[in-house]
């Protein structure tokens, strides 16, 4: 079954691949569709409302089995700086990768390490009659930790990840087996099990 994911992020796709690999399906992103991709306010106050207005345009537009996740980074030692659905928005501004990095380091540099975690949701529309959301904890991500000094390594569209390291012995994550993009998408698996097992496709 051709399932679309939301996204036109290139990373995030290859990471869902990994992530429901063993389940019968083949993901295919925004990328690959043909006709306009529709615009998204993406302004719920929720990561799950976010998620569900995602679904519902892309859903609308493409016709086909599809789904959308948003997230929400809680700081659970800066409760007040916490940036949820509003990572990328700081202070009515979008920030470039290096901007997010200058500013997500600089919290770290003046109030100490951050203890960090993503609150996930994911909304998954089958056809009209079955529509399966959730932001269980089970989706959300290891509590790490964000540092004030940026790992050398980049990639495109992750920045906080170079400033990211695990809670479990301090390492960055690029110095680790695991990538804080694989941590986060733990439970996903368990999902879409469950929604394909109600829909009787497993």
């Amino acid at each position: 079954m051709e399932i679309l994911y939301g996204t036109t992020n290139p990373a995030k796709l290859d990471t869902m691949k990994k992530s429901l690999k063993g389940l019968d399906i083949q993901l295919v992103s925004l990328n690959d569709m043909n006709g306009e991709i529709p615009e998204v306010k993406e302004d719920g106050d929720t990561p799950l409302e976010n998620a569900c207005q995602k679904a519902h345009a892309y859903y609308r537009a493409f016709g086909i089995p599809v789904f959308s996740c948003d997230s929400g980074l809680y700081f659970y030692n800066l409760p007040e700086y916490s940036p949820m659905t509003h990572v990328r928005n700081v202070n009515g501004r979008r920030l470039t990768d290096d901007e997010m990095i200058e500013y997500y380091g600089g919290l770290a540099h003046a109030h100490g390490d951050i203890i960090a975690g993503y609150q996930n949701a994911v909304c998954f529309i089958y056809d009209s009659d079955h529509i399966y959301k959730s932001q269980s904890e089970s989706l959300w991500g290891n509590k790490f930790i964000i540092t004030a000094k940026s790992h050398e390594k980049r990639v495109s569209r992750f920045p906080l990840d170079s400033l990211s390291k695990r809670i479990d012995n301090g390492e960055y994550y690029y110095d680790s087996p695991k990538t804080c993009a694989d941590v986060v998408y733990n439970g996903f698996y368990g999902f879409f099990s469950e929604a394909f097992i109600s829909l009787g496709l497993i």
